[in-house]
């Protein structure tokens, strides 16, 4: 793989000179990027909408209408979290309270009838050639299932009555033994890299789509089953998932979003009442475990492999791309067929290519890479703020939406190593690492570039510029998120440095240790121990010439932060809204799991509870902040293979 890292000491930073190639201080705002508060921090206003005060334009029929739509969920979620915001902008926005019931929901299945399917419905695992679906019908075995957790914030996105999680047939509907009124099942057929070979067709081997539902924001849901039973597309795999996996996946999405990662969602989590055999470390000793079936939610699961498969099939299958492609950008990036080069910049200027600049509004194909190229970097950027590691960044794991997509062996850094994988399959390499997934990110990128070029969708020129926008991109978005979490001024490079590379030295805990930064002082009298004294939690038994090191970086930072002439109090509540508390450790994970697997899903419950509030003290439950115990390192716990 192509390394982009060419400064040792920043350990899992690729290079600004490499990953940049040429930068300009507006290539970060990319007009590109979908209007959405989450996706882009950088969105602005059209030229007439500026003109207006705050107040004025959120309470205006323009920012109530459809395009704003996304802009207006975002803002509300924001005054919800922070009442301040709403106080200062002198502006009330009522919500539509819309709640159906599940035969009310607006489904639609655009996917199916935009798009070429497989003229064969079901059937056996198969090549299935000349489509992007199946059609097909949920398997799972069944045996009075029971609902074990939900999402009441994914419920209102889908405008939902939270009483219909109370109906007694629910758990029948989300496990596909019963019919969901309007839906037309399917599975989606799409190929990939696995480890950086082409793996040929893979597509959904046990997600199930059920439909689209459009809300009163004029938003598109996906909903999508995983673990309802075999599709032409489970190759040798029953098509089934367990509970173990289902409930790190469930969690886990919820929890990526409480951190404002953007992520697919997760509505609900039901056991099927019959078991699944797995061998979860492939060592020949497979046990039978509980069924389970994750409802899960997205604009779109569509992935860089969807647009893959296709290329590598031949002539017949090329065009295909194309309409793909049209279909991607009709109904998830609608903005992109209008372009206009009016006030757009276009200066960033990549080595290596012929014409001076891109002109991105000539080609809305290039356009969209471009974005997606923009999204994946602010994703993998945030990856690594919070110290998440994928684990199988295959490219069909790719979402085009730049949405944290399929969580199998994920893990939180807990003791800070750039090396860590939580994949047992991806140990011999580490591509997969912590440290790698920016690369990985550009390296997949690169794939689903090489497709596009083959479908004559877009050139080598627009290739290159939108490799080179993902470089800045990434580069922009990762020094904001680590200025951020330091509460500094402004990007200090050196210091970051030290800072990683003292926590890789001392195995120092990453969300423990970034959390504990905000309770130091700017006071430059203070002893050494005084000085350390606001990291203890972090600084367990280190030696005296650690100490050292330790109580240099902190006067270093110190001055830093005396320099931005901020009070200790305001920092630190900046600081605390960035650096979570609450991360979904893996030994977290498995203690519900375990409880769960005894029929006692209270702990899952509540562990949701806790991690939709990351950012928050929460008074009474620190046992989830805290350092993982000795246990969690016994195989199957905080390392992990794919079988699930």
């Amino acid at each position: 793989m192509t390394t982009f890292r060419h400064v040792p000491i920043h350990l899992f930073l690729p290079s600004a000179a490499t990953l940049r190639s040429s930068h300009t201080p507006t290539s970060a705002g990319s007009a590109f990027l979908l209007p959405c508060p989450r996706f882009s921090p950088h969105y602005s206003l059209n030229p007439a909408a500026a003109q207006h005060s705050p107040a004025s334009f959120l309470s205006s029929s323009s920012f109530l209408s459809p395009p704003h739509a996304r802009l207006r969920r975002g803002f509300l979620q924001l005054c919800r979290r922070f009442p301040a915001m709403a106080a200062s902008t002198q502006v009330s926005i009522q919500e539509n309270k819309t709640r159906l019931k599940l035969e009310q929901l607006n489904l639609d299945n655009s996917f199916i009838r935009d798009l070429p399917g497989d003229p064969t419905t079901d059937g056996p695992p198969r090549q299935v050639l000349h489509a992007c679906y199946t059609k097909v019908s949920p398997s799972a075995l069944v045996d009075n299932p029971q609902l074990v957790v939900w999402s009441n914030s994914v419920a209102e996105l889908l405008n939902l009555d939270l009483k219909e999680f109370e109906r007694p047939d629910f758990p029948l509907i989300f496990s596909g033994a019963s019919h969901l009124k309007g839906s037309v099942p399917y599975a989606q057929c799409y190929g990939g890299h696995q480890f950086g070979m082409w793996a040929g067709q893979l597509g959904d081997g046990r997600a199930i789509t059920l439909g689209e539902v459009l809300n009163d924001q004029g938003e598109r849901w996906e909903l999508q089953l995983k673990g309802a039973g075999k599709t032409p597309y489970s190759r040798f795999a029953d098509g089934f998932a367990v509970l173990r996996s289902s409930i790190r996946e469930f969690l886990c999405s919820e929890a990526m979003d409480a951190l404002g990662i953007p992520t697919t969602r997760a509505l609900c989590l039901v056991t099927t009442g019959k078991s699944v055999t797995r061998d979860m470390f492939y060592d020949g000793n497979p046990k039978e475990e509980p069924g389970a079936i994750v409802c899960r939610v997205a604009q779109s699961f569509i992935r860089f492999g969807s647009y893959q498969i296709h290329a590598l099939r031949g002539e017949e299958d090329v065009p295909i791309i194309r309409t793909l492609l049209d279909y991607t950008i009709q109904h998830h990036f609608p903005h992109l067929n209008s372009l206009s080069s009016k006030g757009e910049d276009f200066s960033l200027k990549p080595e290596g290519l012929e014409k001076p600049a891109v002109d991105l509004t000539t080609n809305k194909y290039a356009a969209w890479f471009c974005e997606v190229a923009e999204r994946t970097a602010v994703l993998i950027a945030k990856w690594q703020g919070v110290g998440f590691t994928h684990g199988v960044m295959n490219t069909d794991n790719m979402s085009i939406l730049g949405l944290t997509i399929d969580y199998g062996p994920f893990g939180f850094l807990d003791a800070f190593d750039p090396n860590y994988t939580p994949n047992t399959t991806d140990l011999p390499g580490r591509r997969y690492c912590f440290a790698n997934q920016p690369d990985v990110g550009m390296w997949n990128l690169a794939q689903l570039g090489s497709t596009l070029s083959t479908a004559n969708l877009v050139n080598d020129e627009e290739v290159k510029y939108a490799m080179a926008k993902y470089g800045s991109r990434f580069m922009d978005e990762y020094q904001s998120v680590m200025t951020k979490k330091l509460g500094l001024p402004k990007y200090n490079k050196d210091l970051i440095s030290k800072l990683l590379t003292n926590m890789a030295i001392d195995k120092v805990d990453y969300t423990i240790c970034f959390r504990a930064l905000s309770n130091i002082k700017t006071i430059h009298d203070l002893t050494d121990d005084e000085l350390l004294n606001p990291l203890k939690a972090a600084l367990l038994d280190i030696s005296r010439e650690r100490k050292k090191a330790w109580v240099d970086w902190s006067r270093q930072y110190i001055l830093e932060l005396a320099s931005s002439g901020i009070s200790d109090e305001e920092r630190k509540r900046s600081m605390d809204s960035v650096n979570p508390k609450f991360v979904l450790r893996n030994y977290l994970c498995q203690s519900a799991i375990d409880a769960a697997e005894q029929e006692d899903f209270t702990e899952v419950r509540r562990l949701l509870e806790v991690m939709q509030k990351p950012y928050d003290e929460q008074e009474g439950r620190e046992k989830y902040a805290r350092l993982p115990p000795t246990w969690a390192y016994r195989p199957g716990v905080c390392m992990l293979s794919c079988s699930s």
